[in-house]
């Protein structure tokens, strides 16, 4: 196993660790550790809200989670020769749950799936699912099972949700620049277009006093995807694969977290993967001047692994570009994945399931969504395609008509959403 260098205390929290990791963005931000090319490391990671989410039959705590905190991430490390302009290369050798069989912190036998309330975040499909729901699954090897959505389980593709390069100072202030001025296009929109800096709840690794109020001051939130990488939600970054960030600080200053036991293509209700705590083997590479060379500029480039869950059967659903009004829209592709995803949820309620469990389905099982046409005006066209043995019943459309099953309990909704 290689050496543990970012252990995690079950018992403390994330901000009493002996090393003390970060939730903002910011090239001032220390590294916890040097690391040497060809080194293998470990590094364990809490689940993003650092145990706020409880294994029980509420949303309670979906509805009152604490977006300022997110994510807490292990790091930044620094590597040792890495020069901006550099390529960073990043294999992940290894990636999994804690090893406890059963604890209260999400990965040590269990994770969840929550639908965000649109007052705190929302998800893909805010406007039909506006209330708090949670589900927890549990692992039994590499397989997820859920109380709360029965007859479904499926092999785990584990991955890190989150994982990127420290930005340059003037990286970081294109950032704050375009998604302020984003924000300021309607600043009172529910959920909001973007995240600015936020000092509450903020974690900046060892910086103290002055350098801690600077550095909140100013730090980007984690919540989307951008150049250094960041919380991209890409599902193929499992084990096996090998990731080529830009970097833009000497030291590139990785930071990861935010694993998922299983996601479903765009993690579409915002908590939309199986969340959890664990582990991932990384180890590292230096490409010089490699951002020049290859013309990777300011994005990440990334051979998948191999390890995907092998399905041979699946049932697609399509949607396109018009409103569930009846509005015609030009080629837009988001929509037509909304649509694609409401198809999906649709018909999964005709065998019993609600659509809630539909939807958390959707964003937690190992669903791929494609863009299946974007040229033919006017309409776009996305695709969602559901592994059919996942489900413990026949789903596909036969003469006899659905067979109904027993949706159990349901995943709990929050009472006050």
């Amino acid at each position: 196993m290689p050496d543990v260098i970012f252990p995690l205390d079950p018992t403390r929290k994330f901000e009493d660790q002996k090393y003390v990791g970060h939730n903002r963005w910011h090239p001032d931000i220390p590294p916890v550790l040097t690391v040497k090319q060809g080194q293998s490391v470990r590094i364990e990671c809490r689940e993003w809200f650092d145990g706020a989410i409880v294994n029980d039959d509420s949303a309670e705590d979906i509805l009152n989670a604490p977006l300022k905190t997110v994510h807490k991430l292990s790091g930044p490390f620094a590597v040792e020769g890495a020069k901006p302009g550099d390529l960073l290369v990043v294999d992940i050798l290894d990636v999994g749950p804690l090893p406890e069989s059963s604890g209260p912190l999400a990965g040590q036998g269990w994770g969840y799936t929550g639908i965000f309330a649109k007052k705190n975040g929302g998800g893909f499909l805010t406007d039909q699912f506006p209330d708090a729901y949670k589900a927890i699954w549990d692992f039994t090897g590499q397989v997820a099972t859920s109380r709360h959505i029965p007859h479904v389980s499926f092999p785990g593709l584990i991955h890190p949700g989150l994982m990127g390069t420290a930005p340059s100072a003037e990286l970081l202030a294109r950032w704050n620049a375009r998604e302020q001025a984003l924000i300021d296009t309607d600043p009172l929109r529910v959920p909001p277009l973007a995240l600015p800096p936020e000092p509450e709840g903020a974690v900046l690794g060892s910086l103290t006093g002055a350098d801690f109020d600077r550095v909140a001051a100013t730090g980007a939130r984690t919540a989307p995807p951008r150049e250094n990488g960041g919380n991209q939600d890409i599902k193929n970054l499992s084990k096996g694969t090998r990731v080529f960030y830009p970097v833009f600080v000497d030291g590139a200053n990785l930071s990861v977290g935010d694993l998922h036991f299983s996601q479903g293509d765009g993690e579409i209700t915002f908590c939309g993967a199986i969340e959890m705590g664990g582990f991932i083997d990384l180890r590292f590479e230096i490409i010089p001047d490699g951002m020049a060379k290859y013309g990777v500029g300011e994005n990440a480039i990334f051979l998948p692994g191999t390890v995907d869950p092998r399905f041979s059967e699946w049932i697609a659903f399509s949607g396109t570009s018009v409103t569930l009004d009846g509005e015609q829209r030009y080629l837009d592709s988001d929509l037509a994945y909304q649509r694609a995803c409401l198809h999906a949820i649709d018909y999964l309620t005709k065998f019993g399931y609600s659509p809630e469990q539909a939807y958390l389905l959707l964003g937690s099982a190992p669903i791929e969504g494609r863009l299946s046409g974007v040229v033919d005006i006017p309409n776009s066209c996305a695709t969602v395609y559901l592994p059919t043995a996942i489900f413990g019943f026949d789903v596909r459309p036969s003469v006899g008509g659905p067979v109904k099953i027993d949706p159990g309990a349901g995943a709990p909704k929050a009472d006050a959403s």
